[in-house]
């Protein structure tokens, strides 16, 4: 399947800006079950400052503000190859040493609620993809998913005591609980194609567990599934915030508002009509 992305990121400041560094992971890799056709970067209001591939094989891109100005966009459209995989990605690489992905972190530290989860999971424990399979249905089932109800700072327990959250949330509370296992867990985000539009509100963010004799292996907790082909990699980490797509600092701006525009599609081939990989299932974006 070939993806079409377009993504937009705008930033409106009620001040002119001072100053302001954006750290941005929005451009994917070519790696298993992905081919990278295309891929261009857009910057209105900013100029690119340096490259280069962070401790988990993420590409980013260091971006100014240039003084003065009040408004900055950051446009990404690309062209994107992917194979259905079942979710596997394959054996460890990268500058992490798998035992990374065991530590816990603010957004992923276990408590009494993730513990209890884990506690009530059917399964058996030494069967770790049957497992992974029974506990994510648990996250989805103890956490309904709403947006608008948490934020980038919303820790595992924190989602996990509400009962509500997001795509995110249900990812931080399944690491969080398969790290209780000393499975190496970590956090992807990237783009899913929905089944029932184009347009979407923000990007999507699944996770996946270290399992041995297979590598590492997806789990999309928001829709019960493992990622196939209508999903795009572009960053992974420890947690939410070591794969956020922005992330800065910016002096003198005043208030700030931000809007996004994503679309993800399937590139049309001559005049096929858009063939859906995945029947009739509505996605949960994140």
């Amino acid at each position: 399947m070939e993806l079409a992305i377009s993504h937009t990121t705008r930033y409106r400041f009620s001040q002119p800006v001072s100053y302001g560094l954006q750290r941005l992971r929005l451009r994917p890799k070519s790696t298993h079950g992905q081919e990278v056709l295309d891929w261009d970067m857009h910057f209105e209001g900013a100029k690119i400052e340096a490259e280069y591939d962070d401790q988990n094989n993420n590409h980013v891109v260091l971006v100014s503000i240039e003084p003065g100005v009040q408004n900055v966009a950051v446009t990404c459209k690309g062209l994107v190859a992917t194979v259905d995989k079942s979710g596997v990605i394959g054996e460890h690489c990268g500058h992490m040493p798998l035992w990374c992905f065991l530590r816990p972190t603010p957004l992923t530290r276990a408590g009494l609620k993730v513990r209890a989860l884990v506690a009530g999971v059917e399964a058996d424990k030494s069967k770790p993809i049957e497992f992974l399979h029974a506990l994510s249905t648990a996250v989805a089932e103890a956490v309904e998913y709403e947006p608008g109800k948490t934020s980038t700072d919303t820790s595992a327990e924190q989602a996990l005591t509400a009962g509500h959250g997001v795509c995110q949330d249900h990812a931080h509370i399944f690491i969080s609980a398969g790290r209780l296992l000393d499975i190496p867990m970590r956090y992807v985000g990237g783009y899913l194609k929905m089944e029932d539009r184009v347009d979407q509100d923000a990007g999507h963010g699944w996770a996946e567990a270290y399992v041995q004799g297979l590598g590492w292996a997806g789990f999309d907790v928001s829709n019960g599934m493992c990622p196939d082909e209508r999903y795009v990699r572009v960053a992974t980490g420890c947690d939410y915030s070591e794969a956020a797509p922005v992330k800065g600092i910016d002096v003198g701006t005043g208030e700030s508002s931000l809007e996004v525009h994503l679309s993800v599609e399937q590139k049309m081939v001559g005049q096929q009509q858009q063939q859906s990989s995945g029947g009739q299932q509505q996605s949960q974006g994140g």
